[in-house]
């Protein structure tokens, strides 16, 4: 009986001491160490791939999208459609802009698409209603959208309704309106577009891509509004 009681001891003192010295290497050591080395070496995205703006601001992340949209009338009004502000690069779609996602409004807690065919009736009408919107918007004085010139992404929302990004083909076709709104020079806005234009990862890897948040910072800067 004795040697029972003395083996059940030693076996949870064992027990014990490898609970122990496991949670200090994994809970403490470990997450140390993988958290300094993020931080040393990766410190922009180990910190969440923030943007920031002139004054040093926090604006959001380069890796999850954000709408420009203007003020509702009433902040109550629930029901109330978004409604871009024309002044910015627009994103790929959300509220009021083709709600072609499950995702409208880009937000954290929701992330998916709508998973429908490309010939559903509810999914045509957003697109067209979306390129309608597209060509209506960016349309100024002295430059006209024609429907062929309007990308994909400018009328269709990302599978994760989260995309920061669009096709510098999309950027390109909001310049003059995003001119003429900050009342700046087409060539200055296109060159803003150029120097915010990334190419594919590697050379290869994905397709050419705008940041719209890195890109509206940038203009922000630019117009000092």
């Amino acid at each position: 009986m004795n040697n029972s009681v003395g083996n059940t001891a030693r076996l949870i003192g064992a027990g014990l001491r490898a609970l122990l010295v496991l949670t200090l290497i994994c809970g403490v050591i470990y997450p140390l160490a993988v958290t300094g080395i993020a931080q040393a070496l990766f410190n922009d995205k180990a910190n969440g791939s923030e943007i920031k703006d002139e004054s040093g601001n926090v604006v959001g992340s380069s890796l999850i999208g954000q709408t420009y949209d203007l003020p509702k009338k009433d902040p109550n009004d629930a029901e109330e459609a978004a409604r871009p502000d024309l002044k910015w690069f627009q994103p790929r779609p959300s509220n009021g802009l083709g709600a072609n996602s499950v995702n409208t409004q880009y937000s954290l807690i929701l992330s998916g698409a709508t998973n429908k065919a490309a010939d559903n009736p509810d999914l045509v009408q957003l697109v067209t209603e979306a390129k309608d919107a597209v060509i209506a918007d960016n349309s100024t004085a002295t430059y006209e959208v024609k429907a062929q010139d309007v990308p994909a992404d400018a009328v269709t929302s990302s599978g994760s309704g989260l995309d920061p990004n669009i096709s510098p083909q999309y950027a390109e076709l909001q310049i003059h309106r995003v001119a003429e709104r900050n009342e700046l020079d087409v060539k200055q806005v296109a060159e803003l577009v150029a120097d915010h234009t990334t190419g594919r990862t590697l050379g290869f890897m994905g397709e050419p891509r705008v940041n719209v948040l890195e890109l509206n910072a940038a203009l922000k800067a630019l117009t000092k509004s």
